[in-house]
């Protein structure tokens, strides 16, 4: 263990939730839940004001609604928050090489390594820095941690919550944890929690109490020794500059069961080739195709297919994967489908004669006959407008989708440095509608380098194109009691009254 508190963790506050009410002036101080609006969707993240009516992440979006009608529910846009990510995690690496990213609103960063910090004053000014460069830069808040392990850091920053910094000082740790929940310890879920609550364990000082050889006995060897360890704050784990990346997958959940057995092989065939295009973007490739299919009854069948070597020839996957759904028997209907590839490397040794076979058939395009009438093409498949998501219009300028359906799109027209916009409906095949980029929560310098654009994603990765929901009226916000906390994205202040 250290001796001074330069292990910071970093997690920025609500970040998604956060992200869409710094872009959108009408949502701030206001309940806002983003996820997947389908049947089957799950909240990704909601805001401080959602929470206070019992809102979380994880929970099914049909739940969030019954509890927070009046919120603002918003389709995720990840190549937005993927953007914000960046520039966090470019500040983090200006204070030191070994950053440890947990995701894109969450990381490690050792202080000492970059000199940054040698004590608890240093530390914390680091800290407070460090917080005032993510404001600057993106307009949003996060919350610090420092501590002498990974561990105590991470606490320290749910303590921290929101907008705040939190410090342990060494030689506290003990004092400080001992009456915390052992959920709070890393490795204790709820099956965990449940077996040391019937022991009678209930609280970290409980664990110390029961002593190595109880914890041993109930949790077996690996779990029990590391409990123990954790509940006395031993916590030498360093942080890691680049965590190995095992597999690169994908998955959709399906409003209706998928009975088709059509249907099912034309969305795995899909679901390989995004597959393949995230794996090609992290430029690798592998040798081992998975296949995931959750069926009517909630049971999950995986298979697994090992290619004689590493990949990233989408036909090559393709057919894996087509070969893997034979052996799944799909009678009764299927709810989740997911492609993976695991057994990476960052080269590639092609099966060439499956190769050729994919290009062959990708470039098999059948010629019209003379004389034979011309296919008649397909109606073009009406345009879908996320809620939440980017538009620009040729007459009122950039917004973003309130609601659609029956053939109608409600549009707030508002940017981030503006005030609460006006709304207007519009047909979904208006001429002078269509998707845009997002717009830089904080305006750009005029001398700051321009950033790369980033493409921005569908509209729900992990869920697939739903048929038109029902005509919904523009987003409705709801009102939250002035002792609350208010989420400080963007400019200060909450909730300005939209305007007509």
């Amino acid at each position: 263990m250290r001796t001074a508190p330069t292990i910071l963790h970093l997690d920025m506050d609500a970040f998604f939730a956060s992200a869409e009410q710094a872009s959108k002036p009408s949502l701030r101080g206001k309940a806002v839940i983003v996820g997947g609006l389908g049947p089957r969707g799950v909240v990704a993240t909601c805001s401080y004001e959602a929470r206070v009516f019992g809102v979380h992440s994880a929970m099914p979006m049909a739940q969030a609604r019954r509890l927070a009608p009046n919120a603002a529910y918003l389709v995720p846009r990840f190549g937005f928050y993927r953007s914000i990510s960046e520039q966090v995690m470019g500040l983090l690496r200006d204070l030191s090489p070994l950053v440890e990213p947990l995701s894109l609103d969450e990381a490690f960063v050792d202080l000492e390594a970059g000199g940054a910090a040698w004590d608890e004053a240093s530390a914390r000014l680091a800290g407070v820095k460090l917080r005032a460069d993510i404001r600057a830069v993106t307009g949003l808040t996060g919350s610090v941690g420092l501590a002498a392990s990974k561990m105590l850091a991470k606490i320290a920053s749910e303590q921290a919550k929101p907008d705040g910094l939190v410090v342990i000082e060494p030689g506290s740790e003990r004092a400080l944890l001992g009456p915390m929940p052992v959920r709070t310890l890393p490795g204790v879920g709820p099956a965990t929690g449940d077996h040391l609550r019937r022991a009678g364990i209930t609280t970290v000082d409980e664990i110390a109490e029961a002593g190595e050889d109880e914890l041993v006995r109930l949790l077996g060897n690996a779990h029990g020794h590391a409990l123990y360890a954790m509940a006395l704050a031993h916590d030498d784990r360093p942080v890691v500059a680049e965590r190995e990346t095992k597999s690169v997958s994908v998955e959709d959940t399906y409003d209706v069961d998928i009975h088709d057995r059509v249907r099912v092989g034309l969305e795995v065939q899909r679901l390989a080739g995004r597959c393949v295009r995230r794996l090609r973007g992290a430029g690798l490739s592998g040798r081992t195709i998975v296949l995931k299919v959750r069926r009517y009854d909630f049971s999950t069948l995986t298979r697994s297919e090992t290619l004689r070597g590493p990949t990233d020839d989408p036909g090559v996957v393709r057919e894996a994967a087509a070969r893997l759904l034979e052996s799944v028997d799909t009678t009764g209907g299927v709810r989740l489908l997911g492609v993976g590839v695991s057994g990476l490397a960052d080269y590639t040794q092609e099966d060439l004669f499956a190769q050729a076979a994919g290009e062959q058939a990708e470039s098999d395009v059948e010629e019209p006959v003379p004389g034979e009438p011309a296919e008649v093409q397909p109606t073009p498949v009406e345009r879908r407008w996320p809620a939440g998501h980017d538009v620009r219009h040729g007459e009122y300028g950039h917004g973003w989708v309130q609601g659609s359906g029956l053939g109608r799109v409600t549009v707030r027209f508002e940017t981030p440095d503006s005030e609460p916009g006006r709304v207007r409906t519009f047909r979904v095949d208006d001429p002078e509608l269509e998707p845009a980029d997002p717009l830089p929560l904080v305006p750009r310098r005029p001398d700051a380098p321009k950033e790369p654009e980033v493409p921005e994603e569908p509209a729900v990765p992990e869920e697939p194109a739903v048929p038109e929901e029902p005509a919904v009226p523009p987003v409705q916000v709801s009102s939250v009691p002035a002792s609350l906390p208010k989420s400080r994205s963007g400019s200060e202040g909450g909730g300005a009254t939209s305007r007509p």
